[in-house]
């Protein structure tokens, strides 16, 4: 979709343009940092084809090109972008020269597939838990995999800390201490804290897939940029049926 070429909600083209989510684009709207053709925006206004559009007194140059990546995290790196209490962050440590936001953390003791967007569009559609996007990790525990624990798994887990029963998921014994899993939502540590609901220990989690994206042959630390038929995949599972939003 080209943003420029039709009129849309203005915190939908600040997503599109990189800039940042829609929530985000509708508290700058709200503190008065956002100017439409020189005049402060109001929540709701609409912008179209010539449109000077201003974040900050910066006027947007529209859309950039989107770009996605698939980053191997390594334990250690927090998902955060600005915190002075974090040792590494992953927006340090990738270093891409575009502006990339994360589409769903990975805590800080866990490792694997992060994927990172400057389409904040498309990083609120793969975030939104009833879209029910599939998210695969690998896990070794401390005590051992049992058929009892398997069958709880499975079936969803209630979790007292978050007053939430988790979704049904797929679950498979790989080794006497490990299992691989496949969530549809993604709830805060969520392998961790269902485990922990029957009495098992997380040693380690290394998330695999996020939808159609592998992890793949990338090493802690590498990147790749996701394109072609994988990207067009990836944008078809996250809009759904509404194709024409994607082009």
């Amino acid at each position: 979709m080209e943003v420029e070429k039709e009129e849309v909600r203005l915190n939908k083209y600040l997503a599109v343009c990189g800039i940042c989510s829609r929530r985000e684009a509708d508290r700058l709207i709200a503190a008065g940092r956002v100017c439409v053709n020189g005049t402060a925006a109001v929540p709701g206004v609409r912008v179209r084809t010539g449109d000077r559009v201003s974040v900050d007194g910066r006027v947007l140059a529209g859309r950039e090109e989107r770009v996605v990546l698939a980053y191997y995290k390594p334990a250690g790196v927090t998902c955060t972008e600005k915190d002075r209490f974090a040792d590494r962050m992953v927006t340090k440590e990738i270093g891409y020269p575009v502006r990339v936001t994360y589409a769903g953390r990975l805590d800080k003791d866990s490792e694997g597939l992060l994927l990172l967007s400057n389409d904040g569009d498309l990083i609120q559609r793969m975030m939104k838990g009833s879209n029910g996007h599939e998210k695969e990790y690998m896990v070794r525990t401390r005590q051992e995999i049992t058929p009892d624990f398997l069958d709880k798994m499975a079936a969803g887990v209630y979790l007292p800390d978050l007053e939430v029963q988790t979704r049904p998921c797929r679950i498979e014994k790989t080794g006497k201490y490990s299992f691989h899993i496949t969530l549809t939502q993604g709830l805060n540590r969520q392998i961790r804290r269902m485990c922990r609901a029957l009495s098992m220990d997380v040693v380690f989690l290394k998330r695999v897939r996020v939808m159609n994206i592998m992890l793949g042959g990338l090493k802690p630390g590498e990147y790749r940029v996701i394109g072609g038929n994988e990207l067009d995949t990836l944008y078809r599972e996250s809009y759904g049926s509404m194709d024409s939003n994607i082009k």
